[in-house]
């Protein structure tokens, strides 16, 4: 067990996004946000279980529409994440709107963080193009696609200062996994969610010593 921070009081996560944040037809406490916090919490953070606020198919004006309707108010969180894009790529809207309204979700996400951008953190959107989902739908280009978005996604991190997880390269091949896909053969299942936050939870770990 590592130091234990903040002992009298638990300290607070707020996940926004969409189908891969609520863990689409997994146990919610199987969701990586939630995994994450049992890692986390097994490290001494002392975090409450995750807020939430995700649904599937939403895109990122959906997602801001519901955080206007949650009146959060700011320097409310102690830890924030946002993963969200892959249903405004699937849609085929304007890839300036994503780029545009992602912008105003981070800037959003700083605003409720009590501590400014040091404990936000984006995860990038992981690649379906592989699944058995995708194949039998024929859907093309979706790589590549992706790709664009999530160049985007990380040039704004960058700007604003905020980690960028990028999982878009090591999803792509669990994608072809039985045992790594829910039952719509789409969405990952909780291994899957697994072996994501193995990829960054030592990152976001290192961002809450500094910022708590």
């Amino acid at each position: 067990m590592g130091t234990t921070y903040s002992q009298t009081d638990e300290n607070s996560y707020l996940a926004l996004g969409d189908s891969y944040t609520i863990g689409e037809q997994v146990d919610l406490k199987q969701s990586w946000p939630h995994q994450l916090s049992d890692y986390l919490n097994q490290q001494g953070f002392n975090l409450k279980s995750p807020k939430i606020i995700a649904v599937t198919g939403w895109r990122t004006d959906e997602l801001l529409n519901a955080i206007e309707s949650e009146n959060i108010k700011a320097n409310s969180y102690d830890m924030i994440s946002l993963l969200i894009g892959v249903n405004n790529q699937y849609q085929n809207k304007p890839i300036a709107q994503y780029e545009s309204e992602f912008e105003i979700l981070l800037q959003k996400a700083i605003e409720f963080s009590k501590h400014d951008a040091q404990s936000v953190f984006v995860v990038g959107i992981p690649d379906y193009s592989e699944s058995p989902y995708a194949k039998n739908k024929e859907l093309t280009g979706i790589s590549e696609k992706l790709t664009k978005y999530n160049a985007i996604a990380e040039k704004i991190c960058k700007q604003y200062d905020v980690p960028f997880y990028g999982i878009q390269d090591m999803s792509k091949p669990l994608h072809k996994s039985d045992k790594m896909l829910a039952e719509d053969d789409l969405h990952p299942s909780a291994l899957q969610y697994e072996k994501w936050i193995e990829t960054f939870q030592d990152e976001v770990k290192s961002q809450l010593k500094k910022a708590f």
